[in-house]
């Protein structure tokens, strides 16, 4: 018997729909499954529960899809959240926007020192992201002598319990920075630019791209909106706790991007993607929780995913 040589184009058809939608589709299948089986989900305090648990990732994520774009990964996120969660009670005292500059002002630099190592020095984006990953947890714990600090700064605890049209003030930021990374992703230049250095580096330093500036800028924009989840991660905790602050966030992020679409090998940067996967990782958590599964079980689920979305991306380039 021969072939149906019908049949493999038809086969990949299916691979690249579920590669560029599939995200959308488990999404809309956990929803519904939650509408019909779970008590409460649609419920107003039940969606903003969730919104809430979500921001945060969602924001590193962001940065994360950025770097994955060129080709990099950026595994010292979480520690930056750490670290601009202990900078701010350090300078509370002085007001809110001053602790929240100096904050993101450390985000910035950590991503300027992943970037200079990647760009300038030379390193793979994960040994010099893993050297951070671990030095600014240490560093985070020296700023805030290894202890936990309550924050009782009214307008920084706004930031994570207030709400504007009852949604969380933290959703809405989180959705402002979305928009904002998808719009320098499709209609700027430095955007363009990410992609092109993430599909061929050589190549494009052969054209005259400002290669080592967009590596660095791209780390920097990671670095800050790491610090922003931070910030907000304080406030909803009402407490800076290094300790714990931004544990497993790197990971967290990378399964959001790598399951809304945006290859490993760089090249391409799905935000929309990266929303949708962050939110499906979130729900997968909830649903497990909500039906008495261990976060064990979420996990396992989580992995298999994380498979399932890179095989999918598998010649995709």
């Amino acid at each position: 018997m021969t072939a149906d040589p019908r049949a493999e184009p038809r086969t990949g058809r299916l691979t690249a729909w579920l590669r560029d939608n599939g995200v959308y589709a488990a999404v809309a299948v956990l929803v519904g499954y939650n509408l019909l089986f779970s008590a409460n989900f649609a419920t107003w305090g039940n969606l903003g529960t969730q919104v809430v648990q979500v921001a945060p990732v969602l924001i590193v994520a962001l940065g994360m899809a950025l770097v994955i774009g060129t080709e990099g990964v950026d595994l010292s996120v979480g520690s930056v959240m750490a670290v601009a969660a202990a900078i701010l009670p350090l300078y509370l005292g002085y007001g809110f926007v001053p602790a929240v500059g100096l904050a993101l002002v450390a985000g910035a630099l950590c991503g300027a020192l992943n970037g200079t190592l990647v760009a300038v020095v030379g390193i793979q984006p994960i040994v010099a992201t893993l050297a951070l990953l671990v030095g600014g947890r240490g560093l985070a714990l020296v700023f805030a002598d290894g202890q936990l600090t309550d924050i009782r700064n009214d307008d920084l605890l706004a930031l994570g319990s207030g709400e504007l049209l009852g949604i969380p003030t933290i959703g809405w930021i989180a959705a402002v920075l979305a928009v904002a990374v998808w719009l320098v992703v499709r209609y700027t230049t430095f955007g363009r630019q990410l992609v092109a250095v993430g599909g061929n580096r050589s190549a494009s330093a052969l054209a005259g791209l400002p290669v080592r500036r967009v590596l660095l800028t791209t780390y920097v924009i990671s670095g800050v909106l790491a610090a922003v989840a931070g910030i907000l991660a304080t406030a909803r905790l009402t407490a800076s706790d290094p300790s714990a602050i931004g544990t497993l966030y790197e990971l967290s992020a990378i399964t959001a991007v790598v399951v809304g679409g945006t290859p490993l090998s760089g090249g391409r940067v799905r935000i929309l993607g990266t929303v949708a996967g962050a939110v499906l990782m979130q729900l997968i958590t909830a649903t497990l929780i909500k039906h008495n599964l261990p976060d064990s079980t979420a996990q396992i689920v989580q992995a298999a995913i994380i498979l399932v979305a890179v095989h999918l991306q598998r010649g995709s380039r």
